[in-house]
């Protein structure tokens, strides 16, 4: 079967899952010449249809970097997300054998597929549940968007969300548990307590946590001050250069026009007469 908007035709390529009110396919988009892949969730469970558009509807958070379309096929309801190549983050990621920093720019780098998904909290909370992370090979952290709606809890909101990335954050960490690493510490005593509100309030403490690990080093604060006074520091060479290039021109200069060691004799010789008298006897 092709599901066919007024911009794309996306043929099934392969089945993904097939469910009491979902079905996940990928597929190819018939009316583009680049072959690229798309996950195609198609809900055909008439109360959760409803369900759906309203939480997009009055949501302020539409998924409008991740949707890439969405629209009705007879009485079934379309949701069109990217595919990428699955790499799922426990499957490949290997905190033994990182570092403390890596590891924690990985949980960084989670916490903001979250946020720049822009997705309804409880379509994010599925897919956080359904261990949608996946970890690129470069390090970075991204979303798969196969997901089984009968799940789906229209309550969820961003506490809840924010709570369970921190719980696989903290996951992430426990392997550096016996590092003193601050950003564990700190997530376990919040984790245990369901202290988290918001996205931001998490994205805060892991980054915080990670620099002030970082501070213990002189190089890093070396390197943070560096950064902080780039402006000031290069406005000094930018002076001292000025400076110092007058002066060389104003050598070539002299002992052009003047020849020798003119520029050195104008400059020391003025102080040989003060007024009228001469200082040489």
């Amino acid at each position: 079967m092709i599901y066919e908007s007024g911009k794309m035709r996306l043929l099934p390529v392969a089945t993904k899952s097939i469910g009491q009110v979902n079905d996940c396919y990928i597929c190819r988009d018939l009316a583009s010449s680049g072959g690229i892949l798309y996950t195609v969730i198609v809900v055909h469970d008439h109360e959760l249809v409803r369900n759906i558009l309203e939480l997009f509807k009055f949501s302020n958070r539409k998924g409008e970097e991740v949707l890439i379309d969405a629209f009705a096929a007879g009485d079934k309801h379309v949701m069109v997300f990217p595919f990428h190549n699955e790499r799922p983050l426990f499957d490949f990621y290997e905190g033994e054998s990182l570092t403390l920093s890596q590891c924690e720019d990985i949980c960084i780098s989670a916490i903001l597929a979250c946020i720049t998904s822009d997705l309804p909290y409880p379509i994010l909370y599925l897919l956080l549940s359904g261990n949608m992370l996946n970890l690129a090979s470069d390090g970075s952290v991204f979303l798969g968007y196969e997901m089984d709606l009968s799940k789906l809890d229209m309550s969820i909101t961003e506490k809840e969300c924010t709570n369970l990335c921190a719980k696989i954050l903290l996951e992430l960490l426990e392997p550096k548990s016996g590092q003193k690493a601050t950003s564990y510490y700190l997530l376990e005593k919040k984790v245990a307590n369901g202290s988290y509100q918001k996205f931001p309030d998490l994205y805060r403490d892991v980054t915080i946590a990670a620099v002030t690990k970082k501070k213990i080093t002189p190089f890093f604060v070396l390197k943070l001050w560096l950064k902080r006074n780039a402006d000031t520091f290069f406005g000094i060479l930018f002076w001292i250069s000025l400076i110092l290039g007058i002066i060389a021109v104003s050598i070539i200069l002299s002992r052009f026009f003047l020849g020798g060691n003119s520029w050195f004799r104008l400059l020391f010789n003025t102080f040989k007469n003060i007024g009228t008298e001469s200082l040489v006897q």
